[in-house]
This record gives C-alpha cells, sequence and structure tokens, in this order.
C-alpha cells in the first residue's frame, strides 16, 4: 500500500506538469503555444540521462550481497537507485518552484530544473516497478495491475485539481507545496531499501508465491531426473 502510495503520489505529480507548465510559460513567460512545447525538453533531457547510465547503474544494483535463495542481487538492490532518485525529484521540483516566476528569472533555470525532475521520475518508474516484478515473482502481474491502478487514478485526479491550486497559491507556493509533499515521502523508498527483506518474509502473498515456487522447481527437476532415467535407458536398450 505504501509503495503503490509513493509511486501514485510521483505519478500524479509528474502529469501536473501537463497544467504547470502552460500556466508558467505561456501565461507567465508570454511564450507561444509552439515554443511552450519546448519547456518538456528538460524532463527528456533528465529522462535520457538516467537511460544512458544504465549500465553504470547495473553495475551498482549487482554490486549489493547476492540473495542466498537466488543467488542474484535481492529485490531491494533497485531501492538504492530509487533512493537517490527520491532525493532527485524534490531537488528539481523546488528548483522549478521558485525560478519558474517571475519572467524576469532567465527561462534556462526552470529548465535545468526540470532536468533533475526528469532523471529522478525515470529513476524511479523504472526501478520501482523492477522492485515490485523482483519482489512478487509469478504474481508480479497482479501487483502491476495494483499498482496501476493506484498511480492512473491519481495521475487523473491531480491533474484535474492543478489549475485550482496553481491559479489560487501562484507558481512559487503551488510548487513549494507539491515541492515538500515530495520531501514528506523520500523516507518511503528508504524504509524498503533497509527493511524491505523483513516486509517480504512477514507478506502472506510473497510466501505463498516462494512456496509455489519451491514446488515447481522441485516438479522441473523430478522432470529433468526421469527424462535423464529415460535416455539412460534408451542407450543401455540400443547398447
Amino acid at each position: 500500500m505504501f509503495w503503490n502510495l509513493y509511486i501514485g503520489l510521483i505519478y500524479g505529480i509528474l502529469y501536473l506538469c501537463f497544467i504547470a507548465y502552460p500556466i508558467v510559460f505561456r501565461g507567465i513567460r508570454g511564450w507561444s503555444l509552439g515554443i511552450s512545447g519546448l519547456a518538456f525538453i528538460g524532463i527528456g533531457i533528465g529522462t535520457i540521462i538516467i537511460i544512458c547510465c544504465e549500465p553504470l547503474i547495473r553495475r551498482m544494483i549487482n554490486s549489493h550481497k547476492p540473495d542466498p535463495e537466488t543467488g542474484k542481487p535481492p529485490p531491494e538492490a533497485m531501492m538504492s537507485i530509487v533512493c537517490i532518485s527520491a532525493v532527485l525529484i524534490p531537488v528539481g521540483g523546488l528548483f522549478f518552484a521558485w525560478t519558474c516566476a517571475p519572467a524576469s528569472i532567465h527561462w534556462i533555470a526552470p529548465i535545468i530544473a526540470s532536468v533533475f525532475f526528469g532523471a529522478g521520475n525515470t529513476g524511479v518508474f523504472i526501478y520501482a516497478s523492477n522492485f515490485l516484478a523482483y519482489s512478487y515473482g509469478i504474481y508480479a502481474a497482479s501487483a502491476m495491475a495494483g499498482n496501476s491502478v493506484i498511480r492512473s487514478i491519481l495521475g487523473g485526479v491531480m491533474p484535474i485539481v492543478g489549475g485550482y491550486l496553481y491559479n489560487g497559491l501562484g507558481p512559487n507556493w503551488a510548487g513549494t507545496l507539491l515541492g515538500l509533499l515530495e520531501v514528506i515521502i523520500i523516507p518511503i523508498p528508504f524504509v524498503f531499501y533497509k527493511y524491505g527483506h523483513k516486509i517480504r518474509r512477514k507478506s502472506a502473498l510473497i510466501a505463498r508465491m516462494q512456496e509455489d515456487k519451491r514446488r515447481l522447481e522441485g516438479k522441473r527437476e523430478r522432470m529433468a531426473q526421469r527424462a535423464q532415467a529415460n535416455a539412460l535407458e534408451c542407450q543401455k536398450e540400443m547398447v
């Protein structure tokens, strides 16, 4: 629940950008409709940076101590990247909040802020999804579906109230309020990074998944042994 809430809030605030950017760049800075669309280039650059850093990020994930059961890095290894991204998001958000207006502040400042914001969001969405998939194994589709429901609800509701928020408080204080909300939820990925393995052990669903996985692996092993025995029997008959 906490993880779905975290991702949902991050997703909803990202969608608020589609309300905030036109208010800031068209309403306050007077950019035309076509030029104002280029304001999103900062988020795009942040996304590209995270994608290009994937080999380094993967090395960081693989440097964690392997899980004794799987021999691979535990799901919490993904949280190391999410923790960094969770800090980048409010840094970019608060930076944007206090450089987006007035128009006398150079336009490059809020664009640079959106690079941090875009990089943080991309890191959260990619590796938070990986965390769910690795944690729930054969039930990953159900876990991702539940996360998508919460994420879509908040992603749909928050832009609806975004216009009232920005018009009521102004872009500086509205952005500050959202940035502080992002600061408040920073501890969530850190808690999962440190205690995620204990949380997973207490999950009845994950315990059932691990039992089903062991049963399936045992069945595969028996089938492999049976196939090997049949092959040996065929060889004896041929001899």
